[in-house]
């Protein structure tokens, strides 16, 4: 099994104490409770307030507009939970490292969101997920086999936490990823599963003259038409529809393709899912074409919190998306893509958020 240097020392070995493991064992126990007090200690602006002056529970619940009752249960649950500290002698609260995290980390805050708002009730069917391989959660939100047929029908809270977090962990390896598809000339550029057009417009804003072809679902086409529209260089950016769960959908061939984009796409689909539609981008490829699998592989990630959080998104994938994905592991990957008739010429590793780029040809 491949693993980084940095995760290999982390998950070959079991060196943490007793005492802390039994705690550890007990914090995954409460799970469910101490995020939704993290939640609205957010929500409510207390870690906030507390942030600027240690208060006491008095004045937490006066200042929230919260009974004392409310204001000690937070409190005492976030102190336990190691939120924050106390000073025993004044009885004032102050904000602990791990609060300040919380407080301050834009991916702690975007995967909370994400979390509450898209995943919390749907997580309950889990485990009827995984025996039925379907998405059993997603019936809170409608009757859809994936979320990305329902994806623009979602609440707009829902789809604002959905596209916050689908956004975050792309945009921050745009530029790199720029650099790494255009080291050759593309004239024409093939975006599968384009989402709302930030990558195309990316495309169109570094190449005055690439042309971008977008392929993915009508309803995800006409939100990208929406979002791309009056911006500079949308003239560019095509649409073309498929559902590429369906066999039968095949990619446009009336131009040849310099570079296909697949970026954070595969981990939508099941195994073998993904090797009949690489089967079929191999099939309208030439020998000088560049396939370009961009991912955040858990295996490869430089540190292990990287890891431990998105070896838990692929269970929003199984209770919530499909039923069927999850985020790989670079070998699963690596397999597929030479199963499907093509091969890895090289993987571009950390960038952005931890981010790869595997770079593929026939």
């Amino acid at each position: 099994m491949n693993l980084s240097e940095s995760l290999k020392d982390r998950y070959s070995r079991d060196d943490i104490s007793a005492y802390n493991a039994q705690y550890l064992a007990q914090v995954i126990a409460f799970g469910p409770v101490i995020f939704q007090v993290a939640r609205i200690m957010l929500k409510w602006g207390i870690l906030e307030m507390i942030a600027d002056e240690p208060l006491t529970i008095d004045e937490v619940a006066g200042r929230a507009g919260v009974s004392k009752y409310a204001a000690k249960c937070l409190l005492e649950s976030s102190l336990t939970m190691s939120i924050l500290k106390v000073n025993p002698d004044t009885g004032k609260f102050s904000l602990s490292k791990t609060g300040f995290f919380l407080l301050n980390d834009k991916s702690t805050r975007v995967n909370l969101d994400f979390n509450h708002d898209v995943n919390y009730i749907g997580l309950f069917n889990l485990e009827e997920s995984l025996k039925e391989g379907r998405p059993a959660g997603l019936k809170h939100f409608g009757d859809w086999p994936t979320v990305y047929e329902g994806l623009s029908s979602l609440p707009a809270k829902v789809q604002d936490s959905w596209f916050a977090f689908d956004h975050y962990y792309s945009d921050c390896s745009f530029e790199e990823a720029l650099e790494v598809v255009f080291s050759k000339p593309v004239r024409h550029l093939m975006d599968v599963g384009g989402n709302t057009g930030r990558w195309a417009l990316q495309c169109v804003a570094h190449d005055p003259k690439v042309q971008v072809t977008i392929v993915d679902l009508p309803q995800q086409l006409q939100m990208m038409r929406q979002q791309t529209a009056g911006k500079p260089g949308a003239e560019r950016i095509h649409g073309y529809p498929a559902n590429l769960l369906n066999d039968e959908s095949v990619f446009p061939s009336n131009v040849h393709f310099d570079a296909i984009w697949m970026s954070q796409f595969l981990d939508c689909f099941s195994e073998e899912e993904i090797t009949g539609i690489l089967k079929r981008a191999a099939k309208i490829m030439s020998e000088d074409t560049k396939l370009y699998i961009m991912e955040t592989f858990w295996d490869r990630q430089r540190f292990d919190t990287s890891a431990f959080c998105l070896t838990q998104i692929s269970l929003y994938f199984t209770a919530i998306a499909n039923g069927n994905s999850k985020m790989y592991h670079s070998d699963d990957l690596v397999r597929l893509v030479q199963e499907s008739g093509l091969s890895v010429e090289t993987i571009h590793d950390n960038l952005g958020m931890g981010h790869s780029i595997m770079v593929c040809a026939k």
